[in-house]
C-alpha cells in the first residue's frame, strides 16, 4: 500500500468553473522524493493545498496510509502531513524553539500548553537541522537560509510520514540551497520521511537521483501531467521545451571512477539563436 495515492483528483475554485487541474493520479512511497515541475500558475501550490486538505477536490480521491483524505477528523491532517513553506515572514519574536514547538499543536488542546515531551521533540528536531545553538534568537533576526531550515525543524518536529514542501530553496542563496538539499535527503534517509516538493529547478530532482535518494518527477502541464516517472525519463531535452518554452541540454558530468552527474543547462528561450 502506497503512503500517499492520488486517484482521477480534478480540481475549480468554482463549482463548474474552468478546472486548475483534472485527472491527476500519482502515488509516494515511504522514504521517497516527489517533486512536481511546472512554470508558474500551472496549479502546483493549489495540488498541494488539495493534499494539506485546504482545498476540496471536485473529483477524485486523495487517500493517505489507505485512509481517504476527507473521512479524517478536523486537526488530525497535520498528524500525517506537515507543510513548509517558500518563506515565513515573523511579526511577533518568537524564539526558534517556540516556532518549532509550534509543530506540536496537532497533539496539544486547543487551550493547553505544550507538555515537557512536546519540548524534548522539538529540541531534538532542531538538533536534526543542525541548529540548537541558535534556539534562544528570535526567529525574526535569522536569515533566509537559517527560517528555512528552521521551519524544516517545525514539520518534523509534528512527526508526520508526508512533509510537503512548496519550492523551499525559492528566496535562498547558493549555499543555503545546497544546505536545505542536503538536509532533505539526510531527513529521507535517517527519518524514513516521505517529501513532496514543488519546485522550479528541474536540477533538484537530478540532485536527488545524483545522491541515491529514491525521486520520482511529474511535470505539470494543461492542467495534467505531461510526464511522470523516474528523472532520466522525464527530465528530457524535448520536455523542457514543452514545458517551459526552453532550449536545454541534458549533460553527463564526471564524478569519481563510477559515478557521473546528470545535469540539465539552459541554453536559449524558444525562438531565440542558440
Amino acid at each position: 500500500m502506497s503512503l500517499l495515492s492520488i486517484q482521477g483528483a480534478s480540481f475549480s475554485y468554482v463549482k463548474d468553473s474552468e478546472s486548475i487541474f483534472q485527472d491527476i493520479a500519482f502515488e509516494v512511497d515511504q522514504g521517497q522524493v516527489f517533486c512536481l515541475l511546472g512554470p508558474n500558475g500551472c496549479g502546483k501550490t493549489t495540488l498541494l493545498d488539495c493534499i494539506l486538505g485546504l482545498n476540496r477536490l471536485r473529483q477524485g480521491r486523495i487517500m493517505i496510509q489507505g485512509k481517504d483524505l476527507s473521512k479524517f477528523p478536523s486537526g488530525q491532517i497535520a498528524r500525517h502531513v506537515a507543510y513548509v513553506p517558500q518563506h515565513h515572514q515573523g511579526t511577533f519574536p518568537y524564539t526558534v524553539l517556540e516556532m518549532v514547538k509550534m509543530g506540536r499543536a496537532a497533539y496539544t488542546g486547543r487551550f493547553s500548553s505544550p507538555a515537557a515531551e512536546d519540548k524534548r521533540i522539538a529540541k531534538e528536531a532542531l538538533a536534526k537541522v543542525g541548529f540548537s545553538h541558535l534556539r534562544h534568537r528570535p526567529f525574526t533576526q535569522l536569515s533566509g537560509g537559517e527560517s528555512q531550515l528552521v521551519l524544516v525543524a517545525r514539520a518534523l518536529a509534528q512527526k508526520t510520514t508526508i512533509i510537503i514542501m512548496d519550492e523551499p530553496t525559492a528566496h535562498l542563496d547558493f549555499r543555503h540551497e545546497m544546505v536545505v538539499m542536503e538536509t532533505i535527503v539526510d531527513l529521507v534517509k535517517t527519518e524514513d520521511v516521505s517529501v513532496i516538493m514543488a519546485t522550479h529547478f528541474p536540477n533538484h530532482v537530478f540532485y536527488f537521483e545524483n545522491q541515491g535518494t529514491p525521486v520520482t518527477c511529474a511535470l505539470m502541464h494543461n492542467k495534467g501531467f505531461l510526464a511522470l516517472g523516474q528523472a532520466g525519463q522525464v527530465l528530457s531535452e524535448a520536455n523542457m521545451q514543452t514545458l517551459y518554452g526552453v532550449n536545454t541540454r541534458l549533460v553527463n558530468l564526471p564524478w569519481d571512477n563510477h559515478r557521473q552527474l546528470k545535469h540539465l543547462i539552459p541554453v536559449s528561450t524558444m525562438g531565440m539563436e542558440e
